[in-house]
């Protein structure tokens, strides 16, 4: 699963990155997580244009009765996400890319849970494979919601954990955010493991388990012994 990540990038880089011509500074984030607010990029359907949107990660269907149930769908399996009737709508008509430049998974170790810290070799910001959603409640309140998608671990994971998020390369965003593209085995093809050559990843402090821990010391390296 995806349930913690960073993102640490200036505007300049990630306008530059994605392809997006306003988006405003952001604050740090070296301990995202559930439930909160994170940085998108959906296709305008009318222009076609990227657009920046700052979404609520944990995705609640249009058909929930209340939003609580987005806390439970934070990720969705790219194998079954076709198929989901939580996620199969959005799967066809509403994806996104959520901005990340690293993010976490814990190992366990004689009985604890150690966290890594995984990023790409060069440092540069990347895109999850997400989708998103509205829900309006009774009193016509909008939420608008994502989840991240995962699939089977690369090489360089697989020793921590089985699964991993679906990092998007550069050349597949727009085939992504596209909404007219709507067939799955396209899509399908899309979410892979990310080659492990082009990542690092090494142990962080046990200081990301809270995630009130916001400081740089949450990526900082620690000695593996």
């Amino acid at each position: 699963m995806c349930g913690r990540f960073t993102l640490n990038q200036s505007a300049e880089a990630l306008a530059k990155v994605f392809d997006v011509q306003q988006l405003p500074d952001l604050p740090t984030g070296y301990n995202i997580a559930p439930t909160q607010i994170v940085a998108t990029v959906l296709q305008n359907p009318e222009s076609k244009k990227r657009e920046f949107q700052q979404l609520h990660w944990g995705l609640i269907p249009s058909w929930a009765k209340d939003p609580g149930m987005g806390a439970k769908l934070i990720n969705a399996r790219a194998e079954t996400v076709a198929e989901k009737p939580a996620f199969r709508s959005a799967f066809k008509h509403r994806r996104c890319l959520v901005l990340a430049d690293g993010f976490y998974e814990w190992q366990r170790q004689q009985g604890k849970k150690q966290p890594f810290y995984f990023r790409l070799q060069d440092g540069q910001p990347f895109g999850f494979a997400g989708l998103w959603e509205k829900w309006h409640s009774p009193a016509n309140e909008e939420i608008i919601s994502c989840t991240i998608l995962t699939t089977a671990a690369n090489e360089l994971l697989q020793s921590i954990h089985e699964r991993m998020p679906v990092i998007l390369e550069p050349q597949d965003y727009e085939l992504w955010l596209d909404s007219q593209q709507q067939t799955p085995q396209t899509l399908q093809q899309l979410l892979r493991p990310y080659p492990a050559p082009a990542m690092t990843a090494y142990p962080v402090s046990t200081l990301v388990n809270n995630s009130r821990h916001h400081s740089p010391e949450c990526i900082k390296p620690i000695s593996g012994d």
